[in-house]
Formats: C-alpha cells, sequence, structure tokens
C-alpha cells in the first residue's frame, strides 16, 4: 500500500496477516487516538491498531477485497464497507454517534 500526504486520503488503513486470515483495520482519520464514550460503553481508537497509512476510499476498498475480516470506524470507512455489501446497515453499532462495523467471511 502506498502512503501519501494528499488531502484526499482521510482514512487510516491497517492490513494484518496471519495463517489464511486477512484482517482490514480502518478508521476515519480524525478519529485516531480517540475515545468514543456513549453511556457505559468506551471505545479507543487506538494509533497501534488502526494506522499504518493514510489512505482514500478507493485505497482501503481495494483493501478490503483481500479482507476475510473487517474492523471500521467512522462515516467514510463504514460507508465503504455498505458499498462493497460487506456490512448490512442494521448491524452497525454507533457509539457516541460514531459508526462501527465488523465483518467475518466464512
Amino acid at each position: 500500500m502506498e502512503d501519501t500526504d494528499s488531502q484526499a486520503n482521510k482514512i487510516c488503513i491497517k492490513i494484518y496477516s496471519y495463517q489464511n486470515e486477512i484482517l482490514v483495520a480502518a478508521c476515519d482519520a480524525e478519529l485516531l487516538g480517540k475515545t468514543l464514550k456513549d453511556r457505559e460503553m468506551e471505545f479507543h481508537v487506538s494509533k497501534e491498531f488502526y494506522m499504518d497509512v493514510f489512505g482514500d476510499e478507493e485505497m482501503l476498498k481495494r483493501a478490503m477485497e483481500k479482507a476475510t475480516i473487517g474492523n471500521l470506524v467512522g462515516n467514510r470507512a463504514v460507508k465503504c464497507g455498505i458499498e462493497m455489501g460487506l456490512i448490512d446497515e442494521e448491524n452497525i453499532l454507533n457509539i457516541a454517534g460514531i459508526p462501527h462495523a465488523q465483518f467475518v467471511l466464512i
């Protein structure tokens, strides 16, 4: 993957590979490092888990074409998963108004 300083690159993407599984973790860049709090739930969007490169929606979609597992946070990242048919809108969890979704392909 390529990392550029383009203004269009507003999604943080990290790819993990283990045996036959490929996990794509992605979040909207402005959420990186923040903790989302909603009632009793706290969700930390950690740099360690989500950040490897900055990309745009097309870069994220190319990464998710190879993914078996996905973890997406933020409007842009989750929208990509919906557009690719990997995320059903009724399965999106909103934490402090921010969408979070996961998928596993069997």
